[in-house]
Protein backbone atom coordinates (compact mmCIF):
# COMPACT_ATOMS: atom_id res chain seq x y z
CA UNK A 1 0.00 0.00 0.00
CA UNK A 2 2.93 2.45 0.89
CA UNK A 3 4.46 1.58 -2.36
CA UNK A 4 1.73 2.20 -4.34
CA UNK A 5 1.09 5.95 -2.81
CA UNK A 6 4.50 6.89 -3.23
CA UNK A 7 4.71 5.48 -6.76
CA UNK A 8 0.85 7.54 -7.73
CA UNK A 9 2.72 10.59 -6.05
CA UNK A 10 6.48 10.59 -7.80
CA UNK A 11 5.19 9.34 -11.29
CA UNK A 12 3.31 12.58 -11.94
CA UNK A 13 6.02 14.69 -10.34
CA UNK A 14 8.55 12.63 -12.69
CA UNK A 15 6.21 13.20 -15.80
CA UNK A 16 5.52 16.90 -15.36
CA UNK A 17 9.37 17.75 -14.61
CA UNK A 18 10.53 15.83 -17.98
CA UNK A 19 7.33 17.69 -19.55
CA UNK A 20 8.73 20.96 -18.61
CA UNK A 21 12.50 20.31 -19.09
CA UNK A 22 11.08 19.23 -22.78
CA UNK A 23 9.03 22.18 -23.09
CA UNK A 24 12.26 24.39 -22.29
CA UNK A 25 14.56 22.44 -24.49
CA UNK A 26 12.31 23.11 -27.90
CA UNK A 27 13.85 26.76 -28.07
CA UNK A 28 17.29 25.87 -27.01
CA UNK A 29 17.45 23.39 -29.69
CA UNK A 30 16.10 26.18 -32.05
CA UNK A 31 18.79 28.18 -31.68
CA UNK A 32 21.54 25.62 -31.45
CA UNK A 33 20.57 24.97 -34.77
CA UNK A 34 20.61 27.79 -36.29
CA UNK A 35 23.95 28.16 -34.86
CA UNK A 36 24.78 25.31 -36.85
CA UNK A 37 23.86 26.92 -39.75
CA UNK A 38 26.24 30.28 -38.98
CA UNK A 39 28.73 27.85 -38.21
CA UNK A 40 28.37 25.94 -41.16
CA UNK A 41 29.40 29.47 -43.11
CA UNK A 42 32.37 29.75 -41.02
CA UNK A 43 33.49 26.63 -41.79
CA UNK A 44 33.72 27.50 -45.55
CA UNK A 45 37.65 29.31 -46.36
CA UNK A 46 37.55 32.59 -47.06
CA UNK A 47 38.23 34.52 -50.45
CA UNK A 48 41.50 35.99 -50.58
CA UNK A 49 41.71 39.69 -49.81
CA UNK A 50 38.42 39.13 -47.56
CA UNK A 51 37.91 39.66 -44.05
CA UNK A 52 35.48 38.31 -41.35
CA UNK A 53 34.16 40.93 -39.44
CA UNK A 54 31.41 39.44 -37.52
CA UNK A 55 28.14 36.58 -37.70
CA UNK A 56 24.74 36.07 -36.21
CA UNK A 57 22.31 33.30 -36.21
CA UNK A 58 18.30 33.31 -35.65
CA UNK A 59 15.55 31.00 -35.41
CA UNK A 60 11.88 31.70 -35.75
CA UNK A 61 9.10 33.13 -38.31
CA UNK A 62 11.66 35.06 -40.13
CA UNK A 63 10.52 35.42 -43.61
CA UNK A 64 7.29 34.96 -45.75
CA UNK A 65 3.58 33.90 -44.70
CA UNK A 66 2.19 30.54 -42.67
CA UNK A 67 3.98 28.74 -39.69
CA UNK A 68 7.40 27.38 -39.57
CA UNK A 69 10.53 27.72 -38.24
CA UNK A 70 13.41 28.66 -39.93
CA UNK A 71 16.90 28.72 -39.24
CA UNK A 72 19.37 31.57 -40.58
CA UNK A 73 23.03 32.25 -40.24
CA UNK A 74 24.58 35.14 -41.77
CA UNK A 75 28.48 36.30 -41.49
CA UNK A 76 29.23 39.87 -42.29
CA UNK A 77 32.45 40.40 -44.35
CA UNK A 78 34.64 43.12 -45.99
CA UNK A 79 36.46 42.45 -49.17
CA UNK A 80 37.49 44.12 -52.27
CA UNK A 81 35.93 41.58 -54.46
CA UNK A 82 32.91 42.27 -56.46
CA UNK A 83 29.32 40.62 -55.51
CA UNK A 84 29.60 38.93 -58.91
CA UNK A 85 33.20 37.45 -57.68
CA UNK A 86 32.03 36.26 -54.30
CA UNK A 87 29.05 35.00 -55.52
CA UNK A 88 31.76 32.61 -58.49
CA UNK A 89 33.51 31.71 -55.26
CA UNK A 90 30.57 30.52 -53.53
CA UNK A 91 28.82 28.85 -55.34
CA UNK A 92 31.38 26.32 -55.83
CA UNK A 93 30.50 25.64 -51.74
CA UNK A 94 26.48 25.95 -52.92
CA UNK A 95 24.70 22.65 -51.97
CA UNK A 96 21.32 24.20 -52.80
CA UNK A 97 19.39 27.72 -53.43
CA UNK A 98 18.85 28.05 -49.94
CA UNK A 99 22.58 28.20 -48.87
CA UNK A 100 25.36 30.77 -49.32
CA UNK A 101 23.76 33.51 -50.68
CA UNK A 102 25.54 36.73 -51.14
CA UNK A 103 24.59 40.67 -51.23
CA UNK A 104 25.78 43.34 -50.76
CA UNK A 105 25.30 45.04 -47.08
CA UNK A 106 24.90 48.97 -46.66
CA UNK A 107 24.34 49.13 -43.07
CA UNK A 108 23.51 46.68 -39.89
CA UNK A 109 19.79 45.75 -41.06
CA UNK A 110 19.94 42.53 -42.59
CA UNK A 111 17.04 43.11 -44.94
CA UNK A 112 16.12 39.66 -46.02
CA UNK A 113 14.77 39.33 -42.46
CA UNK A 114 11.06 40.49 -42.99
CA UNK A 115 9.56 39.80 -39.31
CA UNK A 116 11.07 41.32 -36.49
CA UNK A 117 14.19 43.35 -37.14
CA UNK A 118 18.41 41.36 -37.03
CA UNK A 119 21.31 43.24 -37.33
CA UNK A 120 24.68 43.25 -37.19
CA UNK A 121 26.81 44.94 -34.57
CA UNK A 122 29.71 46.68 -36.46
CA UNK A 123 29.81 49.72 -37.62
CA UNK A 124 29.89 49.68 -41.31
CA UNK A 125 32.25 52.03 -42.88
CA UNK A 126 30.82 54.08 -45.90
CA UNK A 127 34.49 53.91 -47.66
CA UNK A 128 34.85 49.55 -47.16
CA UNK A 129 32.74 47.08 -49.27
CA UNK A 130 30.71 44.82 -46.96
CA UNK A 131 28.78 41.54 -48.07
CA UNK A 132 26.42 39.25 -46.13
CA UNK A 133 26.45 35.58 -46.80
CA UNK A 134 23.95 33.88 -45.61
CA UNK A 135 21.84 30.25 -45.83
CA UNK A 136 18.78 29.08 -44.65
CA UNK A 137 19.06 25.74 -42.59
CA UNK A 138 16.39 22.91 -41.65
CA UNK A 139 15.38 21.96 -37.97
CA UNK A 140 14.80 19.06 -36.12
CA UNK A 141 11.01 18.36 -37.21
CA UNK A 142 9.21 18.32 -33.69
CA UNK A 143 11.51 21.01 -32.15
CA UNK A 144 10.22 23.43 -35.34
CA UNK A 145 6.73 21.96 -34.97
CA UNK A 146 6.87 22.65 -31.30
CA UNK A 147 8.29 26.20 -31.05
CA UNK A 148 6.16 28.99 -31.00
CA UNK A 149 8.32 31.51 -32.49
CA UNK A 150 7.58 29.61 -35.48
CA UNK A 151 4.09 30.93 -35.92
Amino acid sequence: MKKTLIIAVLLPIILITLFVLFALSVPIVNNITAATVLSDIKNIPLPENTEYVEGISAAGKLTGNGNGMQYFGAMLIKTDLSLDELNSYYSDYRENEFRLLVEKQESGEIAVIEHGSLAFESELSQDENYYIVYSWGDGIGLFADLDLRGR
